[in-house]
């Protein structure tokens, strides 16, 4: 297993499209839920206990070898919102081409022949794991740490929140980070031996709401 492959995958500059996304953050700070680093932490802490923990369960239960196309079909079921389906896939067929390039690997191909149009970001997350030789925790991670830290970048262009209290926030929220990655890789497990219902159905509703709307912005810094 290559800690370094893990620091790739993670690394923000990977070339997974995630930049153009704020992770509901453009659409929270429009609506004054978020005005500082303050809220930025409370908005983190919100979206990793309810999309990250799901997307680390779905990025875990692909990584240990869980049917793609039951994750793909779980996804759907767990994001209501059809602007967060589109962007999820989206972000799945850029992070699948990467990857792809990255690693390549029969797996990799047989998902992109499966969804020509995209599967779910964390289906593709976790199969991109098992490609560059991580485990079932690194994809948790990955997804995890992904879920908070794509929002706090995205503040600091849309508040000019200043960097350091940006990253003060993150590490402020870490051990909540290792919390749900060490839940989401128990739901994996359990995934694979009982069948992909028994993944967490945590739901963030101004999530959800959000993204309809910003969806329907006609100018927007982000694409969610």
């Amino acid at each position: 297993m290559s800690r370094a492959a893990l620091l790739v995958l993670a690394d923000g500059r990977f070339p997974a499209g995630g930049h153009a996304h704020s992770g509901g953050a453009e659409a929270a700070v429009k609506a004054g839920r978020i005005t500082d680093a303050g809220s930025l932490a409370e908005f983190c802490r919100g979206r990793l206990h309810t999309a990250g923990l799901v997307s680390a369960s779905l990025a875990a239960a692909a990584a240990l070898g869980a049917d793609p196309g039951e994750l793909d079909a779980a996804a759907d079921a767990r994001t209501p919102s059809p602007a967060l389906r589109g962007a999820s896939r989206r972000l799945g067929r850029q992070l699948l081409r990467a990857a792809r390039a990255t690693w390549p690997s029969a797996e990799l191909d047989a998902l992109g022949r499966e969804f020509p149009k995209g599967a779910h970001q964390p289906v593709v997350l976790g199969v991109a794991a098992r490609a560059a030789g991580l485990g079932e925790a690194d994809a948790a991670y990955c997804a995890a740490y992904e879920s908070v830290s794509g929002a706090a970048s995205a503040v600091v262009r849309l508040l000019s929140l200043d960097p350091f209290d940006a990253t003060g926030v993150l590490a402020r929220v870490a051990p909540e980070v290792d919390r749900v990655a060490g839940r989401a890789v128990e739901a994996g497990r359990a995934a694979v031996g009982d069948g992909v219902d028994s993944l967490p159905s945590a739901s963030g509703a101004l999530l959800e709401i959000g993204a309809e709307v910003h969806a329907r912005w006609g100018v927007r810094l982000f694409a969610s």
